[in-house]
């Protein structure tokens, strides 16, 4: 049985607890809820003795407010398992936490981003080995379908073997959770060629539909689905997820991410970080 890593909320406030414990019970997966904690305590005119035991009661009330919330939100009979850490770098830790076998992180979404300061939800999507779930803190009213969205006129081995793991995920995730599963595709014309009138919008777009059908089919096959399931909108790649995405009222994303870091990262984003900042609902991003 695989395990899901879920990162608590601050005392405030209460999305991915519910949410992963959730996913963890439809998915057959065991739950780990784990709880930072954090305090420069070095700044405090105290003694060594005095610092170890502010540290201790720190954990210890976070611990119970923990375990309260977990048994608050787990379903009857399912197994969790609590830690509280104390940490500053959320990140980091969570990172190098999953290097264990884990099927995914699930964590609530605070979207803002500067190119000064990374968040731990871009650290995390560029740095963590495995799936990571943002949950949304405020979603749309009341949603159902599960959308994946997949790169359909990519020739690279790598992106078309992302596609077959997106909606593998996509379709398990829209199984477990008894509700429908759509594909979107986005055709995104050269913003440099459109402006010169180089392309025909609509030639280009019914060239790269007749590009795409080959790949459709095979994914098709693959993955017992209707070639219709799949739809494809012309726009760029953010702007087309998200409509779509509105449009579905769905409660869940999965995207594919390249996982960029370093400068690359910082100046150029990923498609699932430009996603991020505009959908109101969860997302999942998987990396190769």
């Amino acid at each position: 049985m695989g395990r899901l890593l879920i990162v608590a909320d601050p005392k405030d406030s209460c999305f991915a607890t519910p949410r992963g414990l959730e996913l963890a019970h439809k998915l057959g997966l065991k739950a780990e809820v784990v709880a930072f904690v954090y305090a420069p305590l070095k700044r405090l005119k105290v003694s060594t003795g005095e610092k170890a035991a502010i540290k201790k009661r720190l954990l210890g009330e976070r611990d119970k407010e923990i375990h309260a919330r977990v048994d608050q939100f787990k379903q009857p009979g399912q197994k969790v398992v609590v830690t509280v850490v104390w940490e500053k770098d959320i990140s980091r830790w969570v990172t190098k936490r999953c290097s264990r076998p884990y099927e995914a992180v699930v964590k609530t979404g605070h979207r803002s981003h500067s190119l000064i300061n990374t968040s731990t939800d871009w650290q995390l999507l560029r740095e963590c080995p495995v799936p990571v779930l943002i949950v949304a803190e405020k979603k749309w009213h009341r949603t159902k379908p599960i959308l994946a969205a997949v790169d359909l006129g990519t020739a690279r081995k790598e992106k078309r073997a992302l596609n077959h793991l997106v909606i593998a995920t996509g379709k398990r995730m829209a199984q477990a959770l008894d509700t429908q599963f759509k594909l979107i595709c986005a055709l995104e014309i050269p913003t440099l060629l459109a402006d010169l009138d180089l392309v025909d919008p609509v030639a280009y777009t019914n060239e790269a539909k007749k590009a795409m059908k080959p790949h459709i089919q095979e994914l098709a096959r693959a993955h017992d689905l209707p070639v219709s399931a799949f739809r494809c909108k012309r726009g760029p790649v953010a702007k087309v997820i998200t409509s779509e995405a509105a449009q579905l009222r769905a409660q869940l994303v999965v995207i594919g991410t390249a996982g960029r870091r370093g400068v690359q990262a910082r100046l150029l984003g990923n498609t699932a970080e430009s996603v991020l900042v505009h959908l109101g609902t969860d997302v999942l991003a998987i990396k190769l």
